[in-house]
C-alpha cells in the first residue's frame, strides 16, 4: 500500500496544503513477484475528512483504514479541513467547500489513476468532518454518488444548538446562513428541487454521542424526504474505537472489488535479483 504526502498549492485556499492519499498500486504477487497493476485501471475513491481540531493525519493514525483500502482497492484522499467545517467563510480566499466538493477532486484526478466516474467516486467524514462530507456530499451532488457521516456534527444546524459558537464566526449571521445551503437540510431541499443526483447515504453515531439525537434527527429527515438511508449505531461515544469500526463497515457498505478484482493482469514484473 503506497501512502503518499502531497503538498500542492491550492487556488480555493491560496496556500500550499498537505494531503495524504492511500493509492494501492504496489500490491505484489508473491509467487510471481509481480505488481498486480491493471494497465488503464482507474481506482475508485474516497474523499475523507477529519474532524474539529485535527488534520490530514487523523485517519491514517487512528484507524486501519489502511489495511482495509488495499484489500478492496480502494484510493482514499485525506485533506486538512482545519476548522473551517468544510465550507466557504466570508473570509477571502478560504473557500473550503469549493476545495473539497470540486478542485480536490479535479486536482487528485490529474495527480493519479482514479476514476471519474461519479458511481466511483464517494465522500465520507467524522464529526465536524461528518457535517462536512454531508453537506458538500449532497451540494455537489454531481460528483459524489455515495455519502458518509459518522458522528456528523449536524446539531449545529438546529435551532437551540448551545455549542453554535464553534461556526459563528464562520458567518455573518448565523441564522441567516442557516436557511442557506450550509444547511444540509435546505442543501437536500434544493437538491430535490433541481432534480440533480441524490446520492445514498451512509449514517452512524455512537448511542453514548451527545450528537446522537441529532444524527436520528437528520436520518429522519433524509428518509422522510425519499433519500436511501443505510443506518448503524453501537453502545460507544465519540471516540476513535467508534470510527475505527465505523470505517470497515463503510468500506464494506461501499461497491467496491474484492480482492485483486480488476488488477489481476498486467503484471509489471519484479526482478528477482532485487528481493
Amino acid at each position: 500500500m503506497a501512502l503518499i504526502q502531497v503538498n500542492y498549492l491550492s487556488k480555493s485556499l491560496f496556500r500550499t496544503v498537505p494531503v495524504n492519499v492511500i493509492l494501492p498500486v504496489d500490491k505484489l504477487d508473491f509467487e510471481t513477484f509481480s505488481y498486480a497493476s491493471k494497465d488503464g485501471y482507474k481506482f475508485k475513491t474516497l474523499y475523507l475528512l477529519h474532524g474539529l481540531l485535527g488534520n490530514y493525519t487523523d485517519w491514517v493514525s487512528g484507524t486501519r483504514i489502511q489495511r482495509w483500502a488495499e484489500e478492496k482497492n480502494l484510493a482514499v484522499v485525506m485533506p486538512s479541513g482545519d476548522n473551517a467545517f468544510y465550507i466557504n467563510s466570508r473570509i477571502s480566499k478560504n473557500d473550503y467547500s469549493t476545495f473539497i466538493g470540486k478542485e480536490l477532486v479535479e486536482i487528485t484526478r490529474r495527480m493519479f489513476p482514479l476514476s471519474d466516474k461519479r458511481e466511483d467516486t464517494y465522500i465520507a467524514g467524522l464529526s465536524m468532518g461528518g457535517y462536512g462530507a454531508l453537506r458538500n456530499g449532497i451540494v455537489y451532488s454531481d460528483t459524489f454518488s455515495h455519502v458518509i457521516g459518522l458522528s456528523s456534527a449536524v446539531h449545529h444546524m438546529e435551532e437551540g444548538d448551545t455549542e453554535r459558537f464553534m461556526v459563528e464566526s464562520l458567518f455573518d449571521d448565523l441564522d441567516e446562513a442557516l436557511k442557506t445551503d450550509v444547511n444540509p437540510r435546505v442543501a437536500f431541499e434544493d437538491l430535490l428541487k433541481d432534480k440533480r443526483p441524490v446520492p445514498k447515504f451512509y449514517l452512524s453515531c455512537g448511542t453514548e454521542d451527545g450528537l446522537y439525537d441529532a444524527n436520528v434527527r437528520f436520518r429522519e429527515f433524509l428518509k422522510e424526504n425519499g433519500a436511501d438511508v443505510t443506518w448503524d449505531e453501537e453502545k460507544r461515544g465519540h471516540d476513535w474505537d467508534f470510527w475505527d469500526s465505523q470505517i470497515k463497515k463503510v468500506i464494506d457498505w461501499l461497491p467496491l472489488d474484492e480482492g485483486a478484482s480488476g488488477l489481476s493482469s498486467g503484471h509489471v514484473k519484479i526482478e528477482n535479483d532485487l528481493l
